[in-house]
């Protein structure tokens, strides 16, 4: 059994940056194949998409409007890790945040953890 475990949030005042992990835990789990990504849900709102990276080799990134020139998403394979490179942030990126790995009909969610962004 495969799971997603989320790390980095915290809370963060405008302007200011953080980092978040993702660690798939469990075997077997090839990570290469699949597209890995970052979601999150702001209070009272639908869950959104941040940003994905696709698998398969071809590792392209798709960011969010609102995110894009402020987030890097990256992977480190061997240690089977997601993360987000979190910039600039602001209020507005108040929100828990999760991971996202999927493949075929396998989809897979992290738990989720919080970024408060103070102004």
């Amino acid at each position: 059994q495969v799971q997603l475990v989320e790390s980095g949030g915290g809370l963060v005042q405008l302007g200011g940056s953080l980092r978040l992990s993702c660690v798939a835990s469990g075997n077997p789990f090839p990570i290469l194949l699949y597209t890995m990504g970052w979601y999150r849900r702001a209070p009272g709102q639908d869950r959104e998409l941040v940003v994905t990276l696709s698998g398969s080799g071809v590792n392209k990134a798709t960011y969010a409007d609102s995110v894009e020139g402020r987030y890097t998403i990256s992977r480190e394979d061997a240690r089977k890790t997601l993360y987000l490179e979190m910039t600039n942030l602001e209020p507005e990126d108040t929100a828990v945040y999760y991971c996202y790995a999927g493949r075929l009909h396998d989809h897979l969610w992290g738990q989720g953890t919080q970024v408060n962004v103070s102004s």
